[in-house]
């Protein structure tokens, strides 16, 4: 079986899907976290858009699957078909994420950019998997 074909199989079960969405959720919960920090301390938060959000998404699961990978089912090559996968989707998931964060009242935080990018990704995936 091929690594998209294997990653394919995943996506169908939702284990995959459910682990993506806990580790998500772990990032835009620390970015609430950074902000409300910041903000006690009085500073202004840098700019943040969807490549940074893609970025952090794949930094943890580099190291949730050096660390947990094989304990909670997540194959060594999983980390390869996510940046594939993000990076086909990349100027979708950046025109999406920029007019929700532009639409709305307030500016782009970084949980919310977090919060609408990882949105983008799950549904892409979701999309992928069911050949849309």
């Amino acid at each position: 079986m091929t690594v998209a074909a294997t990653l394919s199989t995943m996506r169908l079960s939702g284990h995959i899907i459910g682990l993506l969405k806990e580790y998500m959720h772990d990032l835009v919960e620390q970015a609430r976290q950074e902000s409300q920090a910041q903000e006690a301390f009085g500073f202004s938060a840098p700019p943040y858009q969807a490549d940074h959000a893609i970025a952090d998404l794949l930094a943890i699961l580099d190291d949730r699957i050096e660390s947990e990978g094989v304990q909670v089912g997540l194959p060594v090559e999983f980390l390869h078909e996510m940046w594939r996968h993000c990076s086909d989707a990349r100027r979708e998931i950046s025109v999406r994420v920029w007019l929700e964060c532009n639409i709305g009242a307030g500016g782009p935080s970084k949980a919310r950019v977090r919060e609408l990018t990882y949105a983008s990704v799950i549904e892409y995936l979701e999309r992928e998997s069911s050949g849309e």
